[in-house]
């Protein structure tokens, strides 16, 4: 049998045969039940608040901390390789008008991600097509009133290798005219399989909430 390898460096950044065996003896033994909290994936696209329509796919792997507040790990793709890339929390309305207007002008709405079928949680293989959309469409009454704070640390929209330079405070988009919605939305559609307008008239029947106007900042300036 060939010796471990005394170093973690492999070429094209693959990782290595010992951080490899090192993780699956942690898995064995550690505690992780942060993480198995996650329960919902979702994916949608973030815009810079620096530079509205600049923008990235993030992949949320998402927990419910309580009835009120949820937290995400953001990824750049759903394979096992993918580089984190940031962090979203989400609250209830009722959370979100008892912060001060300075710190609701952090925080994002949902409702276009939802209604324009741009948010979508992929479905898992084998699961019937009909049974998987009523269990989204559930999600998706629960995300329509949420407000999100989202920080990516690492920008790879353009090539950084590295998580460099600060953490970006991130929006979400809140009109098609924002962005090259069918291109986009339209290429992350094929690639996991899904129709975003087909979504969107699906949940037609989801209300709208009444947003709060210190929401959705990057838009407002």
């Amino acid at each position: 049998m060939d010796s471990l390898p005394t170093t973690n460096a492999t070429k094209g950044g693959e990782e290595s045969l010992m951080n490899r065996t090192l993780e699956t003896g942690a898995a064995m033994v550690q505690n992780f039940e942060p993480p198995k909290r996650l329960c919902a994936h979702l994916n949608a696209f973030h815009t810079y608040a620096s530079q509205p329509g600049r923008h990235v796919e993030a992949n949320h792997y998402c927990a419910h901390l309580n009835d009120d507040v949820r937290q995400c790990i953001l990824y750049d793709s759903d394979k096992a390789n993918a580089r984190l890339i940031g962090v979203e929390y989400m609250i209830k309305p009722h959370l979100y008008e008892k912060l001060d207007p300075a710190e609701r002008k952090l925080w994002h709405t949902h409702v276009f991600e939802v209604k324009s079928g741009m948010l979508v949680m992929p479905a898992p293989t084998g699961v019937p097509d009909a049974v998987w959309e009523a269990a989204e469409n559930k999600e998706m009454e629960e995300v329509v009133v949420l407000y999100g704070k989202v920080y990516h640390l690492w920008q790879t929209d353009r090539g950084d290798e590295l998580p460099l330079g600060e953490p970006q405070l991130m929006m979400s988009f809140t009109s098609k005219s924002q962005f090259d919605f069918d291109k986009e939305v339209g290429d992350r559609d094929r690639r996991f399989g899904v129709d975003s307008s087909k979504k969107a008239q699906k949940r037609a029947y989801i209300q709208e909430p009444k947003l709060h106007p210190d929401a959705d900042s990057c838009w407002k300036k």
